[in-house]
């Protein structure tokens, strides 16, 4: 009896703790939705609640963003459930094998991944709240894990401009100050890196740290919470088309499932709301597709704000939107979601072991061949997402080859890598490495191809039948012996990233780096150009040189080979004119309000994180030619031009490129050189046809009669001069990204990268009339000005950070054009 007292006082004892929690009102001091909570808050807030509540309420850091702010989970459920937390997560994993009976829900809720959707933080912290009270009985059969915040430094950034420069009290006018952030906006992270398009790619911090914890659960259930402009209604799933074939009909069907939930709710409070329009399923780097290729029901929720909304906004229509009524939107479907995944635990689990265990893709394996960097940079992407792989054996394979488009045979070797579809992360590696994958509809949201053999520049076979391979420990050239104080030069190859960061560490240490502009032989080994020559006489006055280049050697994993002279076999000695000096060069990059905000992320996150060299960042204001005194590169991001690059600027700019710099211009940037007097760029022009008669089209045909003119983010196969010094390390063909249909004619002299008159793209969107407007056209181009030059990049190589095989063109107009 006194047991049983005891067990009754301690159930009252733990439901009055529950009810006593603080609100997130009653903890902030201030009314949810009267003002924004800076992320410290918000941390604060989780982790009073986990303090009060331990037994329901579990909050672990997995990571801090690159300005150092914490990166924070919260498991909630139950009592007993968090008790057997680990238990109910390896059990939930065993499905993926076949293997487990779990019976529990697992909800994973991110918040906040645009750092100026700043509704969802806020959110999150009523729903978390709402989950541990008033709806607490949803977490019985259900784990719930809540990231409050994915971007804090987006968030942060945001929140302080907003503080600053808001009205007291607020002002709806959307034309006042608080409403109007300026270039360096929140959406991104502190490089600039949009999130929501990296969960693939994950060259971001914030997302690599996220990943590791999201492969340790595997939710069932994941939601992304966004904002989109401030007139449209609330976005949740169904999805749009269109859904990449691999997604199943159960996801399909769950979606509707979910939707109809949270309409219900909407219908009641008479709320305005939308399905299946404008956002898609297809590009795989999501924070909806990237769960739904790992077996989840992925969805994104979208609610009218953004960063233009503040604490209240006049919309187009009269009403006032405020941050109240944008809370209770995402607090609505957050609780709802939650609930249908409780009431549905049993056919989630089922389902989700469906999805491991019936795979049915139409290749079984994908083998690759190719330099060992490029090999090795993939080999890092897949262990990152738990993808298996294998090494295969001297043999012919046949399939689908990525280079010709046709059926062929490749030949084998153990260094050849094999990825198999018959694995956990079968179904994600069929969609990463697909070569084509299939549309349902042209009509997009993001860019329609991505097959990473051709991002990374790798040989290629897609075949339909299983290939045996092997685990293979490979080890990496040791440099330290080769390296020798009695050594005339050091000889090393120019391939990839990886030769780009060993010749950017290099010069950093001061160490005098030469490269040969044409192939030559030595000793029975043949070098190609860009092949780099480190000699002891041009270093002899560097101290400690032969330790240095030896740790720099082994740092970058760079496989130095030593010879004992200049005289080469077959092609010019080291002392002939094709034989330069690289220059150390002292590098800017344009920011401000003419550029891309995320291409400008691009090319600073590529200096500081891929290459590793120094990079000054200058602001509009500074570009003329006093202020670009003492920069040996200027880099123009893509952006906006036109009334920034007025006749002054040019005057100052065409000077700086005759007295000796390197311009390199990217995208929109090419637009603002093109037609300015002594620039040799110039759009291409197509000539219309006019014997044809105007076909008239109803308004609904209107939108698909427009997508003629655009590409989707599709790949195409380009020509390429690698004679040519910006294409050192390529060979004769390069598969390029193309995002528009931007085109311009073929330099005189100079034209590097190119498309031909038929430009059917190999993967990918691509509309009739832009591939006519892009057939013949430059793709990557460099132009002798004076004593400097002009560096066109129309496509970009470095987007997202993902699109590896193009990042060498970038470093050879640092380091190889001259």
């Amino acid at each position: 009896m006194k047991k049983i007292l005891l067990l009754v006082g301690f159930l009252s004892y733990t439901f009055s703790i529950a009810q006593s929690i603080k609100s997130p009102s009653e903890f902030l001091g201030y009314e949810l939705g009267s003002a924004f909570s800076r992320h410290h808050e918000v941390v604060d807030y989780y982790k009073y609640l986990a303090a009060t509540l331990p037994d329901q309420v579990q909050l672990v850091e997995y990571g801090k963003t690159n300005e150092r702010r914490p990166l924070l989970l919260a498991y909630v459920s139950t009592a007993e459930n968090i008790k057997n937390l680990e238990n109910i997560r390896t059990e939930h994993l065993k499905n993926t094998v076949g293997q487990g009976s779990p019976d529990k829900a697992i909800v994973w809720l991110s918040y906040n991944v645009h750092g100026n959707e700043s509704v969802s933080t806020e959110a999150s912290m009523q729903t978390i709240y709402e989950l541990l009270t008033n709806r607490k009985s949803l977490l019985e059969n259900t784990v719930v894990i809540i990231d409050p915040c994915i971007n804090p430094d987006g968030r942060d950034r945001y929140v302080n401009w907003y503080n600053e420069n808001k009205n007291t009290p607020y002002n709806v006018d959307p034309n006042s100050k608080e409403h109007n952030e300026g270039w360096l906006s929140g959406r991104a992270n502190h490089y600039m890196f949009d999130l929501n398009r990296d969960w693939a790619w994950l060259t971001q911090v914030e997302s690599q740290q996220r990943l590791k914890v999201y492969n340790t659960w595997l939710p069932h259930v994941h939601v992304d919470f966004h904002e989109q402009g401030v007139d449209a209604p609330y976005y949740f799933a169904p999805a749009a088309e269109p859904y990449h074939e691999v997604i199943t009909n159960f996801q399909r069907d769950f979606q509707v499932t979910i939707g109809k939930n949270h309409a219900k709710y909407f219908d009641k409070n008479g709320w305005f709301y939308f399905t299946k329009e404008v956002f898609d399923l297809f590009y795989p780097s999501y924070g909806d597709t990237y769960p739904l290729y790992n077996g989840a029901i992925g969805m994104t929720y979208e609610q009218g704000g953004s960063g233009r909304a503040g604490l209240g906004v006049l919309t187009r229509i009269g009403d006032t939107l405020t941050l109240k009524d944008r809370i209770a939107h995402h607090f609505t479907t957050g609780v709802s979601t939650v609930e249908v995944a409780a009431g549905n635990a049993q056919k989630l689990n089922d389902e989700f072991k469906k999805f491991y265990t019936d795979k049915n893709h139409k290749y079984k394996s994908f083998i690759l061949n190719g330099h060992p960097n490029k090999l090795n940079a993939l080999t890092k992407l897949l262990d990152l997402h738990q993808i298996e792989y294998g090494y295969a054996t001297n043999a012919s394979i046949k399939g689908f080859e990525y280079s010709s488009g046709k059926i062929k045979n490749l030949k084998t070797n153990e260094q050849s890598l094999v990825i198999s579809t018959d694995q956990t992360k079968g179904t994600l590696a069929h969609v990463l490495f697909e070569p084509n994958a299939k549309l349902s509809d042209s009509l997009t949201y993001d860019i329609t191809a991505w097959s990473l053999p051709y991002a990374y520049g790798l040989e290629a076979i897609a075949s339909e039948t299983k290939v045996n391979s092997t685990i293979n420990n490979r080890t990496n050239v040791n440099p330290k012996s080769s390296i020798s104080e009695d050594t005339y030069a050091y000889l090393s190859d120019w391939n990839s990233m990886q030769d780009a960061r060993f010749l950017a560490d290099l010069l950093k240490e001061g160490i005098k780096v030469r490269f040969t502009q044409k192939p030559f032989s030595l000793d029975g080994k043949k070098y190609g150009r860009g092949s780099l020559i480190i000699t002891k006489s041009d270093n002899r006055n560097k101290k400690d040189f032969t330790s240095t280049l030896e740790r720099i050697a082994l740092k970058n994993q760079t496989a130095l080979t030593p010879t004992s002279t200049g005289f080469v076999d077959k092609g010019n000695d080291f002392g002939s004119s094709s034989v330069s000096m690289i220059k150390k060069p002292k590098v800017a990059v344009l920011s401000g309000a003419p550029t891309s905000t995320l291409q400008f992320g691009e090319i600073w996150h590529f200096f500081e994180q891929q290459l590793q060299y120094p990079v000054t960042v200058l602001h509009d204001s500074k570009l003329y030619a006093t202020d670009l005194e003492g920069y040996d590169v200027l880099v123009l991001p893509d952006g906006w031009y036109g009334s920034f690059l007025n006749s002054d600027k040019q005057k100052e700019l065409k000077k700086w490129v005759k007295d000796g710099g390197k311009l390199i211009a990217m995208g929109g940037a090419i637009n603002g050189l093109e037609g300015k007097d002594g620039f040799a760029v110039k759009t291409k022009e197509v000539k219309k046809d006019t014997t044809k008669t105007v076909a008239l089209q109803t308004y609904d045909e209107s939108e698909r009669e427009g997508i003629k003119n655009l590409i989707t983010g599709a790949i195409f196969k380009t020509k390429v001069d690698p004679t040519n010094p910006l294409a050192y390390g390529y060979s004769d063909s390069y598969f390029t990204l193309k995002l528009g249909s931007d085109s311009f004619d073929y330099l005189k002299d100079g034209t590097v990268a190119y498309l031909e008159k038929n430009t059917t793209p190999v993967a990918g969107f691509a509309g009739s009339e832009a591939k006519k407007q892009i057939a013949e056209t430059m793709v990557f181009g460099v132009e002798n000005y004076g004593r400097g030059q002009v560096v066109y990049m129309v496509d970009n190589p470095l987007f997202r950070g993902f699109w590896e095989n193009g990042k060498l063109f970038f470093v050879n107009a640092l380091f190889m054009v001259n």
